[in-house]
């Protein structure tokens, strides 16, 4: 055997798992047919980050009479060089991934992976000759891309997918954004932040439809403020890209409509990688276009495991990271915990930022509780006011009848960051008394967690 694993794909997912087997002694090796460290690395959430990152700091510089600061002179957003830094920091974590490869004796073969046996891997490069390796275990983690609707044909410049609308050469006057989900809201914010006229169309009745109803309704108002104009209940029919402009037709509830833009960029989800991998020739087991595995990721051909976007959880880098962990151990002779998917956080990096973990309050009482809610909005936080970010509000739901914390659900400044509190809070299993008498340091933007949770017991201090 050439390896203990071989694991196809270098996301979140892979490159992961490849570390955590060489760390239990194993003999890794990664297929990768294009970039080190997948499609979140350098095709999404990091460099999406970093175009958020000089967003905001537009934004500061144009307001920053507000804080007392005094700019001489225009400030205008340069998208190119708001690119070549996002691609700057997207190779610049590529490499160090490459570092820990390096570091952790993992072999990497470059080419397109496809099975060939429950122990061997064709390897497809252009510029060698095919390879044929064995191993004892193979791991598939092959991610995701993005997904093309009949009627929305991505030719990758005037109806984009996210690709493309992290390298655009010129800043477009116009944009239409179909899809609401966290890439969707993130280019919105991202492109409407720098100038640019964006239409985002939703075609649920509300933005982020994954999260709890007041949420969604607090960032539809936020960017509506922002004169973002939005259509939920909404769906494009089709485009005609004949012209300079895009012509698209939008069904919305008030009939069809004729929207222009130089850009209409295509978010409404990801579509799995399973095509070409060898998965019917040894009869891999699928369902609903992804690979149907155990709780440790075991297809149902022994030594072939799957994990990240090609299976049927949350398609999230962070998942697949846990996934990714979770099936080696197990590989490797440990008793690794299953994944609790009922605990997994949601971070969407907007302007107010969202992050949930858990039970909506609409789904709780769906599945039969009787809830208290607590909620503490940012208006009447001291941190919140003087960094100038006080839309938004944490919103917690408890069982009524266990004190147990079913859902956690913020929007506002930095709350990405104040969600792992909550997330470890359910783990071990944290009551709403408990954590309201839990003493958070004072002026943050975290202690609205204490406040939202003694709110739902009727002893919040600062309301």
């Amino acid at each position: 055997m050439d390896f203990d694993i071989l694991i196809i794909g270098s996301g979140p997912g892979g490159y992961v798992a490849a570390i955590r087997a060489s760390q239990l002694g194993l003999k890794v090796g990664v297929v990768e047919k294009e970039n080190i460290g997948g499609v979140c690395l350098n095709w999404g959430c990091i460099p999406t980050k970093s175009l958020l990152k000089s967003a905001q700091a537009y934004e500061y510089a144009v307001h920053a009479e507000s804080y007392g600061v005094s700019i001489t002179g225009p400030v205008t957003p340069d998208l190119g060089k708001m690119v070549k830094r996002s691609r700057d920091v997207a190779e610049g974590m590529s490499k160090g991934v490459q570092f820990l490869f390096k570091k952790n004796n993992i072999t990497v073969i470059e080419g397109f992976g496809k099975l060939k046996s429950a122990n061997e891997v064709e390897v497809i490069a252009s510029n060698v000759e095919q390879k044929l390796l064995s191993a004892q275990h193979i791991v598939l983690a092959t991610g995701a891309r993005s997904k093309e609707l009949p009627n929305l044909k991505q030719d990758g410049k005037k109806i984009i997918g996210y690709r493309q609308a992290l390298t655009l050469e010129k800043q477009p006057e116009s944009m239409i954004v179909v899809g609401s989900g966290a890439i969707g809201s993130e280019f919105a914010n991202f492109y409407h932040s720098i100038g640019t006229k964006v239409t985002l169309v939703e075609f649920l009745p509300t933005l982020v439809p994954n999260e709890d109803e007041e949420v969604s309704k607090a960032l539809e108002r936020s960017f509506k403020k922002a004169k973002m104009k939005i259509l939920t209940n909404s769906s494009v029919e089709h485009v005609d890209t004949s012209g300079d402009l895009c012509k698209v037709t939008i069904k919305t509830p008030k009939g069809e409509e004729i929207h222009e833009a130089e850009i209409v960029l295509s978010a409404v989800g990801v579509t799995p990688n399973i095509e070409g991998i060898g998965l019917t020739e040894l009869g891999i087991i699928t369902e609903k276009g992804k690979i149907k595995v155990d709780e440790f990721y075991r297809t149902n051909v022994p030594g072939v495991y799957a994990i990240g976007d090609i299976v049927g959880g949350p398609a999230l880098a962070h998942v697949a990271s846990a996934e990714g962990i979770c099936c080696v151990e197990k590989i490797a002779g440990l008793d690794p915990t299953p994944i609790d998917y009922g605990n997994i956080p949601g971070c969407t990096y907007t302007s107010p930022e969202i992050s949930s973990v858990g039970l909506t309050e609409s789904k709780a009482i769906a599945a039969g509780y009787e809830v208290n809610v607590g909620k503490f909005p940012f208006t009447a936080s001291g941190k919140a006011s003087a960094a100038g970010m006080k839309d938004g509000f944490v919103k917690l739901v408890f069982d009524a009848k266990y004190g147990e914390l079913l859902g956690a659900h913020m929007i506002g400044g930095n709350v990405t960051e104040m969600i792992s509190e909550l997330v470890v809070a359910r783990k071990l299993e944290i009551t709403g008394h408990e954590l309201l008498k839990t003493i958070h340091p004072h002026p943050t933007m975290s202690e609205a967690i204490m406040e939202a949770a003694a709110a739902a017991y009727g002893e919040v201090i600062h309301l």
